[in-house]
């Protein structure tokens, strides 16, 4: 299993992350990173960029050191409605766009409560993918939120980071990819590097996703074509709003 596009990438810019663009772009080039997103936290994170700041990633240019960049975010939910931290006027400027719970920027709440949240977000047309829904803290309803990405062609996301900083993920992330694979809805597969040698790092998920037998096609990172055309579909959707 090859995965060519790490979907989930933190620069310095997220306040307690510690390489910058050029360096995670020479050391994803040096892993056989295709592509990579920069997604950094959204604004009410602490230590996060201002909105303009996303609005300003157009200057990063589009390829660096021979590795296609694109440009989004890692927006936080701030209410249980699903309401995230950037407004709909920057989120159409961006290539790729997941919704994300942190304590720093919602308290846990219940399972119901927690669900609703990221099943709102994943009905947003600019919001392209939950990140580590996983984590146990904020416990969803796995079934419900795989059938909303099913729904509305959203993406479920497998964090390597997750099994290291969110203790207990290993069994909901095994049980995301199962009902993945069963609903054929397709996985994204991120670092959430937050130093450029981590870039690419995917030991994990693969292992996860091989223990599985998850087939190549619902593996979005698989394929840097294929994630592209993702990207332009969504972009075309959003046009339309």
């Amino acid at each position: 299993m090859r995965i060519v596009v790490d979907s989930h990438t933190h620069t310095i810019s997220s306040g307690h992350a510690y390489s910058t663009v050029q360096e995670m772009a020479r050391e994803a080039a040096g892993r056989g990173i295709e592509m990579f997103a920069i997604t950094d936290h959204g604004p009410s994170m602490i230590g996060a960029p201002c909105p303009i700041h996303f609005a300003n990633l157009r200057v990063i240019p589009e390829e660096i050191y021979g590795v296609r960049v694109l440009k989004g975010i890692e927006a936080n939910i701030i209410k249980f409605d699903g309401t995230i931290d950037l407004k709909d006027e920057y989120l159409r400027r961006l290539d790729f766009v997941m919704a994300s719970f942190h304590d720093l920027c919602i308290k846990p709440g219940t399972v119901e409560e927690h669900t609703e949240a990221m099943v709102n977000a994943l009905k947003n047309p600019l919001i392209d993918a939950v990140a580590h829904p996983g984590n146990p803290y904020f416990q969803v309803d796995i079934d419900r939120v795989v059938n909303c990405a099913k729904e509305y062609n959203k993406l479920i996301e497998i964090n390597n980071h997750s099994f290291v900083v969110r203790k207990g993920s290993e069994k909901n992330c095994t049980e995301f990819a199962l009902k993945c694979r069963e609903k054929g809805v397709k996985v994204i597969c991120g670092s959430d590097a937050h130093i450029s040698f981590d870039v690419g790092n995917f030991d994990r998920v693969t292992a996860l996703l091989k223990s599985i037998d998850m087939p190549e096609e619902l593996i979005l990172g698989s394929s840097c074509e294929e994630f592209l055309k993702y990207v332009k579909e969504k972009k075309a959707r959003s046009n339309l709003l």
